[in-house]
């Protein structure tokens, strides 16, 4: 079954419980885990821990910088493999070639199923170490390394990442991708055995709730100045510079208009010596992540380079306006002018437009937050889990071939 093609819809997921499904043995393997901060990290760490409740989990992950921090689960047998810094992002770490390694250890301990999360060399070596021990093993698509290439000047090198991507997927009996949309840009590509688990949200955590006037107050916004908020890493394929000019327009109309930037990376301290007027706060986490959302209005989000997008539902949870553009979570969740505002891809004039036009009317931007807040509640993590769940016992089950 090798690159076929499962057709599970949330039907399928529906019918299957009907009955309790088998205890089974999986092994997670990923080179991103928290406290990184990443979609990817909390998204997986999310699945593991439901996961954990209803099946006996293993997590291999790469040891983490700082005497390796990585959050533990009860429940959860996790081994630590090495790890090497990231190029351009030192802050994280890869895996390395261990497919000797993890050949051993599961002739010793096989799983029934090894759901692989990342696509770096350990990644690729639990794929090539599965298959060789015929263990049923699935993969996601997070990150479009292909398009980073063009951002850090090496887009000679795009053909060769996607065919890398395409190889290793490829070697998977399913490849769980964010969003239909994605699905059918990398089927279009060659991609085989596809299909779509979404991604939910944590309304408790992240909610209007969370807003705090005296966080609002330094960073010298009154009650009424629309504060405008990105969430993200500070990088080039992240697209900063639309935000910050969105962010003119929108204080050449609303003189009171604020920006907050959380995040880090390569190029803040670069942006932030340029633009003094931005409060570039750094990375926040937790409970200080949410007061961040929720003590700002307009959520803007120039980047084209997501595969889906967790800091759109995160804003959206928090009741903000959001602007972004017609992709990823925001096709999937956005209808424009009802609970935000969505752009098309290839109109970055528009989507400025867009941001200065909601820093001056106070009425559409709160009708959109709290549109966007009621959209966010409808996503629920246990709906996903089950999804999640159901692919796995469906993988296990087919007769390879």
């Amino acid at each position: 079954m090798n690159g076929s093609m499962l057709h599970l819809r949330q039907t399928d997921v529906a019918a299957s419980g009907q009955t309790a499904p088998r205890r089974r043995r999986v092994t997670v393997v990923t080179e991103t885990w928290p406290p990184e901060v990443n979609g990817v990290a909390m998204t997986i760490h999310q699945l593991v821990d439901w996961l954990s409740r209803r099946h006996e989990v293993s997590l291999i992950r790469v040891r983490q910088r700082g005497g390796d921090r990585g959050i533990t689960l009860p429940g959860v047998t996790t081994r630590v493999m090495p790890g090497v810094p990231v190029p351009r992002y030192r802050e994280l770490r890869m895996g390395v070639p261990s497919t000797r390694a993890l050949k051993r250890l599961w002739q010793r301990e096989p799983p029934d199923i090894v759901h692989v999360i990342t696509e770096g060399p350990l990644g690729w070596s639990a794929i090539r170490a599965a298959n060789a021990a015929g263990i049923p093993v699935i993969s996601d698509f997070h990150t479009n390394f292909h398009q980073y290439t063009t951002h850090y000047g090496m887009g000679l090198l795009r053909p060769i990442a996607l065919r890398y991507l395409r190889s290793l997927h490829n070697r998977t009996r399913l490849t769980l991708v964010p969003t239909r949309m994605l699905a059918d840009d990398l089927e279009r590509a060659g991609f085989r055995g596809l299909d779509v688990l979404a991604r939910g949200i944590d309304t408790e955590r992240f909610s209007p709730r969370q807003r705090q006037e005296t966080l609002r107050a330094h960073w010298g916004a009154k009650p009424d100045d629309p504060v405008l908020l990105m969430v993200s890493r500070i990088a080039p394929e992240k697209n900063l510079p639309l935000a910050l000019k969105a962010f003119e327009q929108a204080r050449a109309r609303a003189a009171g208009a604020r920006m907050v930037v959380v995040g880090d990376g390569p190029a803040r301290a670069s942006f932030a010596k340029a633009h003094p007027d931005v409060h570039f706060v750094g990375m926040q986490t937790g409970e200080t992540l949410a007061e961040h959302y929720a003590s700002a209005d307009i959520f803007v989000f120039p980047s084209l380079s997501e595969t889906f997008g967790n800091v759109t539902l995160e804003a959206m949870a928090s009741g903000l306006a959001v602007v972004a553009f017609d992709y990823a979570a925001a096709r999937e969740h956005i209808a424009d002018g009802r609970n935000g505002r969505s752009v098309p891809c290839t109109d970055a004039a528009a989507f400025a437009d867009v941001v200065a036009e909601l820093a001056l009317d106070r009425l559409q931007t709160k009708r959109l937050g709290n549109a966007a807040r009621e959209t966010a509640l409808a996503i629920d993590w246990e709906r996903i889990c089950e999804r999640y769940e159901f692919f796995l016992q469906q993988c296990v089950e087919a007769p390879d071939g």
